[in-house]
């Protein structure tokens, strides 16, 4: 399967609206004098295109660095000096077609849409050749013969024309300037199979081979279009991740009147509105007001924080209770929210490195292919004579070589261990994390929602009098805080009538009832202090009196210590990475017998610990469910998060299981070790395959269809072992060598 870059819109002409001027003005200030300018080059298909832009790129005067991000087609250039560099002109240079980088997500995909209809064109030709060449294979007369070579040439010819141009284009993009990648071997022998069979066609040839050609074009557009849909999976995540900030924020005047400003003109000073249920847009500081935030995006905690003048609030975060008077601090591309989007970016830029086999191997196999064709041609020449025969050779020999199984060596299986794995309650929603989790031998995990469900539960409930506790529920059904729903979850519904309810953020509820004061909510403000002594947590207080006290437990998730356990007698270590308090962490981690902990970790911390495992040499699964999670989930080797996740969460992980239990982890391992040793058994197949048919094909006992149909029976043949896969043989992990653990350092800089 190939996979480089088509050709550029209007014969290569860059961008007439980015002229370096303009380049500059769309650039980052980094500091030190170095600028930083984003760049779209939807071009980038592969190795070989990262290859090409990054040394090209690199060369020009000024630049200092440049990386590409494969998943987003995006081009980072680090940059010195007055004047930008002509990035634009170079890029059309190497061959690639590019503009400034915009920040709003693209909701359309013209090029997924682009190799759906090359697909469905190239299908229905290739399938209605084939059954006009099983009756001309089949003994057909000459004048019937004749004119079913004509009518599959008619049908072979837009299947060239429409779908093999994503071939042949990408062929000439790089030929023109001197370089070579896969779709060269592969247009040459479509164009060479086509030029022949109409050749043996017009002048009454016995045989014609618009079937090869067409099912070529058919098989590979399809690995084309499976890989394109694949990255374009890897976006949605940082997609969901921007939809969280505001388009726009209430700017307060100094004269008292207000404006709603675009967020990119929201700058640091300005004095900006919230009222409940808006997001915080940039990072800021109260002012005035109280509420509580929903911090979740940045400790992945359900707990509200209250926040009152003076404290700080980060980009991104929800009000939840209260007006609120902020002072931005920031810009919105230097905040908080920002800065996880380059994070998860930057995370999928590092995954890039994770190439195909059959990618590594793009450099070599053109020039090897091509090579033995024209030895092939010239030795027949040589020998015969005969141009005919030794075209026919050659083209063979292209074909032969075509390397679709390859190609499906690790597509198929994967697709076969993602059924086995939904018939499991796992959702596998990028094929190529199959692989990588094969090779974790750590996996870290999130605590709040993961390990455990994420809500609170009260303890011991019937230790409360039913009475207390059912005016503790009435009153607890008027707030949306996560420990009044877990109280009034409690008790059944009542019908007391409660009057001048009001809620009060950051410590609770109160409301009358029978002539009484009724607080619940923080203990120093429900009740009045007696003799000094001053009660702490969630209490119910009647008239400022002590009434009842609730104390509340996380609950652990199904099977969370069977799979723990399970994990590590596979031989793997296993880490705990929260942003809770080190306290409830390290109960959760005592009662699973979790040894390596990190607590009150914000989502850089996270990454910042996954990195350090890395440099270890240590690659991880990270399991979470938080939006504090999603860069840590973009970052790690391989990850997974359960269907109760935030749907950013959901987004960025490679895996969702879909049932409470966390079981599902093992089974997920367990099968991709699995699949892991069938791909290494595809490889070896497709490999033997080659050694066997290329000297068959070189000898001249293999026709063009032959050496089609040849391929499509190694496709056969690496599909029918990956079908081999048995879940049900796959479900304990299988052992591995166990890796050294060394305990992290924990921190505390986020709280509850």
């Amino acid at each position: 399967m190939s996979c480089c870059a088509p050709p550029m819109a209007l014969d290569g002409a860059p961008d007439p609206s980015a002229a370096p001027q303009e380049i500059r003005l769309a650039s980052r200030d980094l500091g030190n004098g170095l600028r930083q300018s984003d760049l779209s080059v939807p071009g980038i298909h592969c190795a070989a295109c990262i290859r090409a832009v990054e040394t090209g790129l690199a060369r020009l005067p000024g630049v200092a660095q440049v990386r590409v991000n494969l998943s987003t087609r995006r081009v980072a250039v680090q940059w010195q000096g007055d004047e930008a560099p002509e990035l634009l002109t170079a890029l059309a240079g190497l061959g690639y077609s590019g503009h400034l980088f915009e920040s709003e997500a693209e909701e359309k995909d013209p090029e997924r849409d682009r190799l759906i209809r090359a697909v469905a064109v190239a299908g229905f030709c290739a399938m209605n050749i084939m059954l006009l060449s099983v009756s001309v294979w089949s003994g057909a007369e000459a004048e019937t013969r004749q004119a079913f070579h004509w009518i599959s040439g008619a049908l072979a010819l837009p299947c060239l024309i429409y779908s093999g141009r994503i071939f042949f284009t990408s062929a000439w993009a790089v030929l023109r300037r001197g370089r070579t990648n896969m779709d060269v071997p592969i247009s040459v022998g479509i164009c060479l199979a086509f030029g022949l069979s109409l050749y043996d066609t017009i002048h009454d040839g016995p045989h014609a081979y618009f079937d090869a050609a067409t099912s070529l074009i058919f098989f590979l557009l399809i690995g084309r279009t499976l890989d394109h849909l694949m990255h374009e999976k890897a976006r949605a995540a940082v997609r969901g991740l921007m939809r969280l900030a505001p388009r726009g924020a209430t700017v307060l005047g100094a004269d008292g009147g207000r404006a709603y400003l675009p967020l990119a003109e929201v700058v640091p000073g300005m004095r900006i509105a919230l009222t409940a249920g808006e997001r915080v847009p940039v990072d800021g500081i109260v002012q005035e007001g109280a509420s509580e935030l929903d911090c979740a995006v940045v400790t992945g905690e359900s707990a509200p924080r209250s926040v009152s003048p003076g404290a700080a609030v980060q980009a991104g975060t929800l009000n939840l209770s209260g007006p609120l008077t902020i002072l931005a601090t920031a810009k919105a591309e230097t905040s908080f929210l920002a800065e996880m989007v380059r994070l998860m970016e930057a995370a999928e830029g590092g995954r890039a490195r994770y190439r195909r086999i059959a990618d590594r191997a793009a450099a070599l196999y053109s020039p090897v292919v091509h090579t033995t064709a024209l030895i092939a041609f010239l030795g027949w020449m040589a020998a015969t004579g005969d141009w005919h025969r030794a075209i026919t050779v050659a083209i063979a020999v292209l074909i032969i070589t075509c390397p679709c199984a390859l190609g499906l060596a690790v597509p198929i299986v994967q697709v076969v261990a993602s059924r086995r794995l939904f018939e499991a309650g796992i959702m596998v929603k990028d094929g190529s994390a199959i692989e990588r989790i094969a090779e974790i031998d750590t996996v870290a995990f999130d605590k709040t929602g993961t390990l455990t469900f994420g809500q609170p539960r009260l303890i011991d409930p019937a230790s409360i009098p039913a009475a207390d506790l059912a005016i503790a529920a009435a009153i607890a059904r008027r707030s949306s805080h996560p420990l009044s729903r877990a109280i009034a979850a409690a008790a059944p519904d009542g019908d007391l009538a409660l009057d001048q309810i009001r809620e009060h953020p950051g410590l609770g509820v109160e409301a009358e009832l029978e002539g009484h004061r009724y607080r619940l909510g923080r203990a120093a403000w429900a009740l009045a202090e007696e003799g000094g002594h001053r009660e702490s947590g969630t209490v119910l207080g009647r008239d400022g009196a002590l009434v009842a006290r609730f104390a509340f437990a996380e609950t652990l998730r199904p099977q969370a210590r069977a799979a723990v356990d399970a994990l590590r007698a596979g031989g793997l270590a296993i880490v705990l990475l929260s942003g809770d308090r080190a306290e409830a962490v390290q109960t959760i981690a005592g009662r699973l017998g979790i040894d390596e902990v990190a607590a009150g970790l914000l989502p850089a911390g996270k990454v910042e610990s996954l990195a350090a495992l890395t440099a270890e040499g240590r690659k991880v699964l990270m399991v979470g469910d938080g939006l504090n999670d999603a860069p840590a989930l973009a970052a790690a080797h391989a990850s997974m998060a359960p269907a109760s996740a935030a749907d950013i969460g959901r987004n960025a992980a490679d895996f969702v299981f879909l049932h409470d239990g966390l079981d599902a982890v093992p089974v997920a391992v367990a099968v991709a070790r699995a699949a892991g040793r069938l791909v290494r058994q595809n490889f070896a197949l497709a490999i033997l395959y080659n050694a066997l048919a290329l000297p068959v094909a070189i000898a001249g006992y293999v026709t063009p269809l032959i050496a089609a149909l040849a391929m499509s029976l190694s496709s056969i043949l690496v599909v029918a072992n990956a079908l081999r896969l048995d879940a049900g043989r796959a479900v304990a992990p299988a052992r591995s060598a166990p890796r050294p653990s060394g305990r992290l350092v924990a921190t505390s800089e986020a709280g509850e």
